[in-house]
């Protein structure tokens, strides 16, 4: 009897590789048939921990069976907690919390926080980078015009271009309400700000009333090596968007302001029904007590330095980026490499640039993991 595969109910949005993981632990993903991956993309820089880290997964029972889910109209306990410990990891002056479900919800939000405080018209942004794929989100996100689908965006940009400092301050104006960027850009292939235009974004935006937001839904909760990049650089921006890994594993965003900027937000301005939620927040606490009681941040930023003075091996003719979001320069196409690392039982990830291997490991990564990974580009 010929068996006829049944045809997915799934729309086809995404390509797909030809792994199926049945469950993980640790840096390791395993499928039906018995294989192990080491995971070096971490579910696209969201298993900040690893998979089923068992400290989430007991807060996450703990809390479904006390309280699975209430409304933001009246107050929890467990978010308040949440807001306070996500406070106190980001940079001195962003005490005020607001949380959302995913990264371009943050963003959303950050934008429309910074066009009621401002009053202003536009925004500019640096181009190469990946905000989200909502109205306002995808409209500062770099080549949303292939897949954007709306029928107008819903405000001007500026693009800037990627470190350029004299575009910088030819483009900010007093239309402009808000300059986003991430400070490491994620999609475009782990690039990162210069220092400098990172302290001229501050200057310029401090001098001309613009709210500088930096998106940290990739490159924040410690990937870096730092809480945010934010502590990185030195610079506090106005506000901070985050998500990812922010809760292990489970939906969950955040968008962090300054008290100047929470002035202007009164109850009816934001909105979420999910964002905040008990079982989120107690994740989002859990994981911010696990990075700092096991001191993860200094080991990010060991083994980074390892694997940029070590990786240069095989196919890889240099790496950039910052802590655990990295890129590595291929001399082939990286949709080869990745080929051949998945065969070495290897997973990593693909970037808008072609030449380009991206590295998303987990915090918990080790110098094990990271010899396997020199040892199977070597061989490539």
């Amino acid at each position: 009897m010929v068996l006829i595969p049944m045809k997915s109910a799934l729309l086809s949005a995404f390509k797909q590789i030809d792994v199926e993981p049945s469950r993980g632990e640790g840096m390791w993903l395993f499928t039906e048939d018995g294989d192990r991956y080491l995971d070096f993309y971490g579910g696209h820089a969201v298993a900040l921990l690893g998979n089923c880290h068992p400290r989430l997964t007991k807060v996450l029972s703990n809390q479904a069976h006390t309280l699975f889910f209430q409304t933001n109209l009246v107050p929890l306990a467990i978010r308040e907690r949440a807001a306070q410990r996500l406070a106190s990891f980001a940079p001195q002056g962003l005490a005020n919390v607001f949380f959302v479900n995913s990264g371009a919800e943050a963003n959303e939000n950050a934008l429309r926080v910074s066009f009621r405080a401002t009053g202003r018209k536009k925004v500019a942004a640096v181009a190469g980078a990946f905000h989200g794929r909502t109205a306002a989100a995808a409209t500062i996100t770099a080549g949303h015009e292939k897949w954007y689908g709306f029928p107008q965006k819903p405000f001007e940009v500026d693009f800037i271009p990627f470190d350029d400092i004299n575009e910088l301050n030819n483009i900010l104006n007093s239309d402009t309400a808000a300059l986003i960027f991430e400070p490491v850009q994620g999609v475009a292939g782990a690039r990162a700000m210069s220092q400098e235009f990172i302290n001229a974004a501050r200057k310029i935006t401090s001098e001309r009333g613009i709210v500088l937001i930096f998106d940290e839904v990739q490159c924040g909760l410690g990937r870096t090596g730092w809480p945010f990049a934010a502590q990185a650089y030195g610079v506090t921006p106005d506000i901070i968007t985050t998500a990812k890994g922010i809760a292990g594993g489970f939906p969950a965003g955040a968008m962090l302001c300054n008290d100047e900027l929470a002035k202007t937000v009164t109850p009816g301005a934001l909105g979420t029904t999910f964002g905040g939620g008990p079982l989120a927040c107690a994740l989002i606490e859990a994981v911010i007590d696990t990075i700092e009681e096991l001191n993860l941040l200094p080991n990010v930023r060991r083994l980074s330095e390892r694997i940029k003075n070590e990786a240069v091996v095989g196919p890889i003719t240099k790496v950039q980026g910052m802590g655990f979001l990295l890129g590595l320069h291929t001399n082939i196409p990286a949709a080869e490499v990745l080929t051949a690392l998945r065969s070495k039982k290897i997973l990593a990830g693909g970037a808008a640039d072609p030449n380009i291997v991206r590295l998303l490991p987990p915090l918990i990564l080790e110098d094990a993991h990271v010899d396997a990974l020199i040892a199977a580009l070597t061989d490539i």
